[in-house]
């Protein structure tokens, strides 16, 4: 048992070493949450219920065959089920019977199922296509918000250190005596926020790296560890390639929902044409095989003549004895299998069926798949409304996370000029210790607004190739 245990931990080093050791970039997060991601999973046993579906509807175009057996007593007057003879004595008894039966014409019902559960199979594949690109989309989501916190991180990490090594400056010159106390309190006070802003940036990148855990179905106990490619070397194409219109087209050739909701449109077409179908008379061909057996029953053994005498007869003077020959019947037990064999009745027949009224039933399924096509073509309106508008929304989102990408391209410049001036100035002591920390503050905030605006435009524009149908790529 401990060697078992001993291996076991083994076994969990190993596997935590090797995630640890490893990084995972964008490509490897997305095959592993497709591989394990339970939305997929849920969608992939869509597709098995969908082909049992299918598989069922093609087999009952066969004819169906039913056996049944059943032994009992009887007793009291009653019918003798192997000759029929009305008997009053207690009997044991046994039946067989098998049955068959297969539909000849039901106005294309079966057939129209058929055709509707094949729409409905191949309708889940596409669903299954939609789970995988909804799950890959969500983990490159995640995986970006992952790489800005970290880069986040950076930035407050070198916040922290330059308000250190002027801390550090500054606190041998107020023991010189050439600065004021405050200066160093002002900046002790700094590097504390500046601090607690690392906090808040290791907090948000290890909650992003939750989320990614997540959504990879990956245990959130492991060690993760993302590749943090320079934002400015991931590949995007020309937002002027990307007009919302041609990637719309495109969308609705690529995109998985447009095909689950054209087949499903179909596939309630084919449910309208069954349900009418089933309105109509249905002609079968049936056929049945029977036997019975009694412990009552007897069959006969033998005939031998028996001769009564039934009067006299008078010829001249003597008279005579005259008879009568009728046979005599020698019953015996009949055994199980003889009378199954006795038995044996067989039955073949045409059969039709005409639906007069059932409670409405029939008409009422028609109605609701002609209700169920027309929910479908709206599904199929709105979904491509909704697609159109997130294409739109991207573009114009692209558009304007680009221009205030460099406009906080320009902040940044500007307020590192800013910031270094002010940084000579405090060293000569010609600047307060407050102007030098709001300088270094707002060129902190301009890089938290470029590197947001920057990552916003990369997402953007990966969501436009996404729907172009180019997949993701960092």
């Amino acid at each position: 048992m401990m060697l078992r245990f001993v291996k076991l931990v083994t076994c969990l080093l190993i596997v935590s070493s090797s995630f640890a050791q490893d990084k995972w970039d964008l490509r490897r997060s997305v095959e592993y949450a497709l591989q394990n991601n339970i939305s997929v999973k849920q969608a992939d046993l869509q597709i098995r219920f969908a082909q049992l579906d299918l598989k069922q509807a093609k087999l009952s175009q066969y004819p169906n065959a039913n056996y049944s057996a059943n032994v009992g007593y009887g007793s009291g007057r009653n019918q003798d089920p192997t000759n029929f003879s009305l008997i009053t004595t207690g009997y044991l008894f046994s039946n067989h019977s098998l049955q068959t039966g297969v539909d000849v014409f039901n106005w294309f019902s079966k057939r129209s199922t058929i055709q509707a559960r094949a729409l409905d199979a191949a309708s889940a594949k596409a669903g299954f296509e939609k789970a995988q690109n909804d799950v890959a989309l969500n983990v490159a989501v995640a995986y970006l918000q992952a790489l800005l916190a970290n880069e986040q991180i950076r930035v407050a990490g070198v916040q922290v250190e330059q308000t250190k090594s002027q801390l550090e400056s500054t606190r041998k010159q107020v023991e010189a005596g050439n600065l004021p106390e405050i200066n160093a309190a002002q900046l002790e006070a700094q590097l504390a926020a500046d601090s607690a802003t690392l906090i808040t940036a290791e907090t948000s990148a290890r909650q992003s790296a939750l989320q990614l855990k997540a959504l990879m179905n990956l245990d959130a106990a492991l060690p993760f560890v993302i590749d943090t490619p320079p934002v400015e070397l991931i590949p995007v194409e020309s937002i002027a390639d990307l007009q919302p219109e041609t990637v719309y087209g495109l969308a609705t050739v690529n995109m998985p929902q447009q095909k689950v909701d054209l087949l499903n449109i179909h596939s309630a077409q084919k449910y309208v044409q069954a349900a009418r179908a089933a309105m109509y008379p249905t002609f079968s061909l049936f056929g049945s095989l029977g036997s019975s057996y009694n412990n009552k029953s007897q069959q006969l053994l033998s005939v031998s003549a028996v001769s009564l005498p039934v009067g006299k007869v008078t010829v001249g003077s003597t008279t005579y004895d005259v008879f009568a020959s009728q046979p005599r019947y020698n019953y015996g037990d009949f055994p199980y299998f003889d009378q199954l064999n006795q038995n044996f009745r067989q039955s073949v027949g045409l059969s039709l069926s005409v639906p007069i009224f059932n409670g409405g039933n029939l008409r009422s399924a028609w109605q609701r798949s002609k209700l169920n096509l027309q929910q479908a073509e709206l599904n199929k309106e709105q979904n491509s409304q909704t697609l159109k508008q997130d294409i739109y929304t991207a573009y114009n989102d692209a558009t304007a996370a680009l221009q205030k990408f460099n406009a906080n391209k320009k902040a940044v410049e500007t307020a590192q000029k800013t910031y270094d001036f002010a940084t000579k100035r405090f060293e000569v002591g010609l600047l307060s210790t407050y102007d030098l920390i709001t300088s270094q503050n707002n060129l902190t905030r301009a890089k938290y607004d470029m590197l947001s605006s920057q990552y916003d435009y990369v997402f953007k524009i990966k969501l436009l190739e996404f729907y172009k149908g180019q997949g993701l790529k960092l």
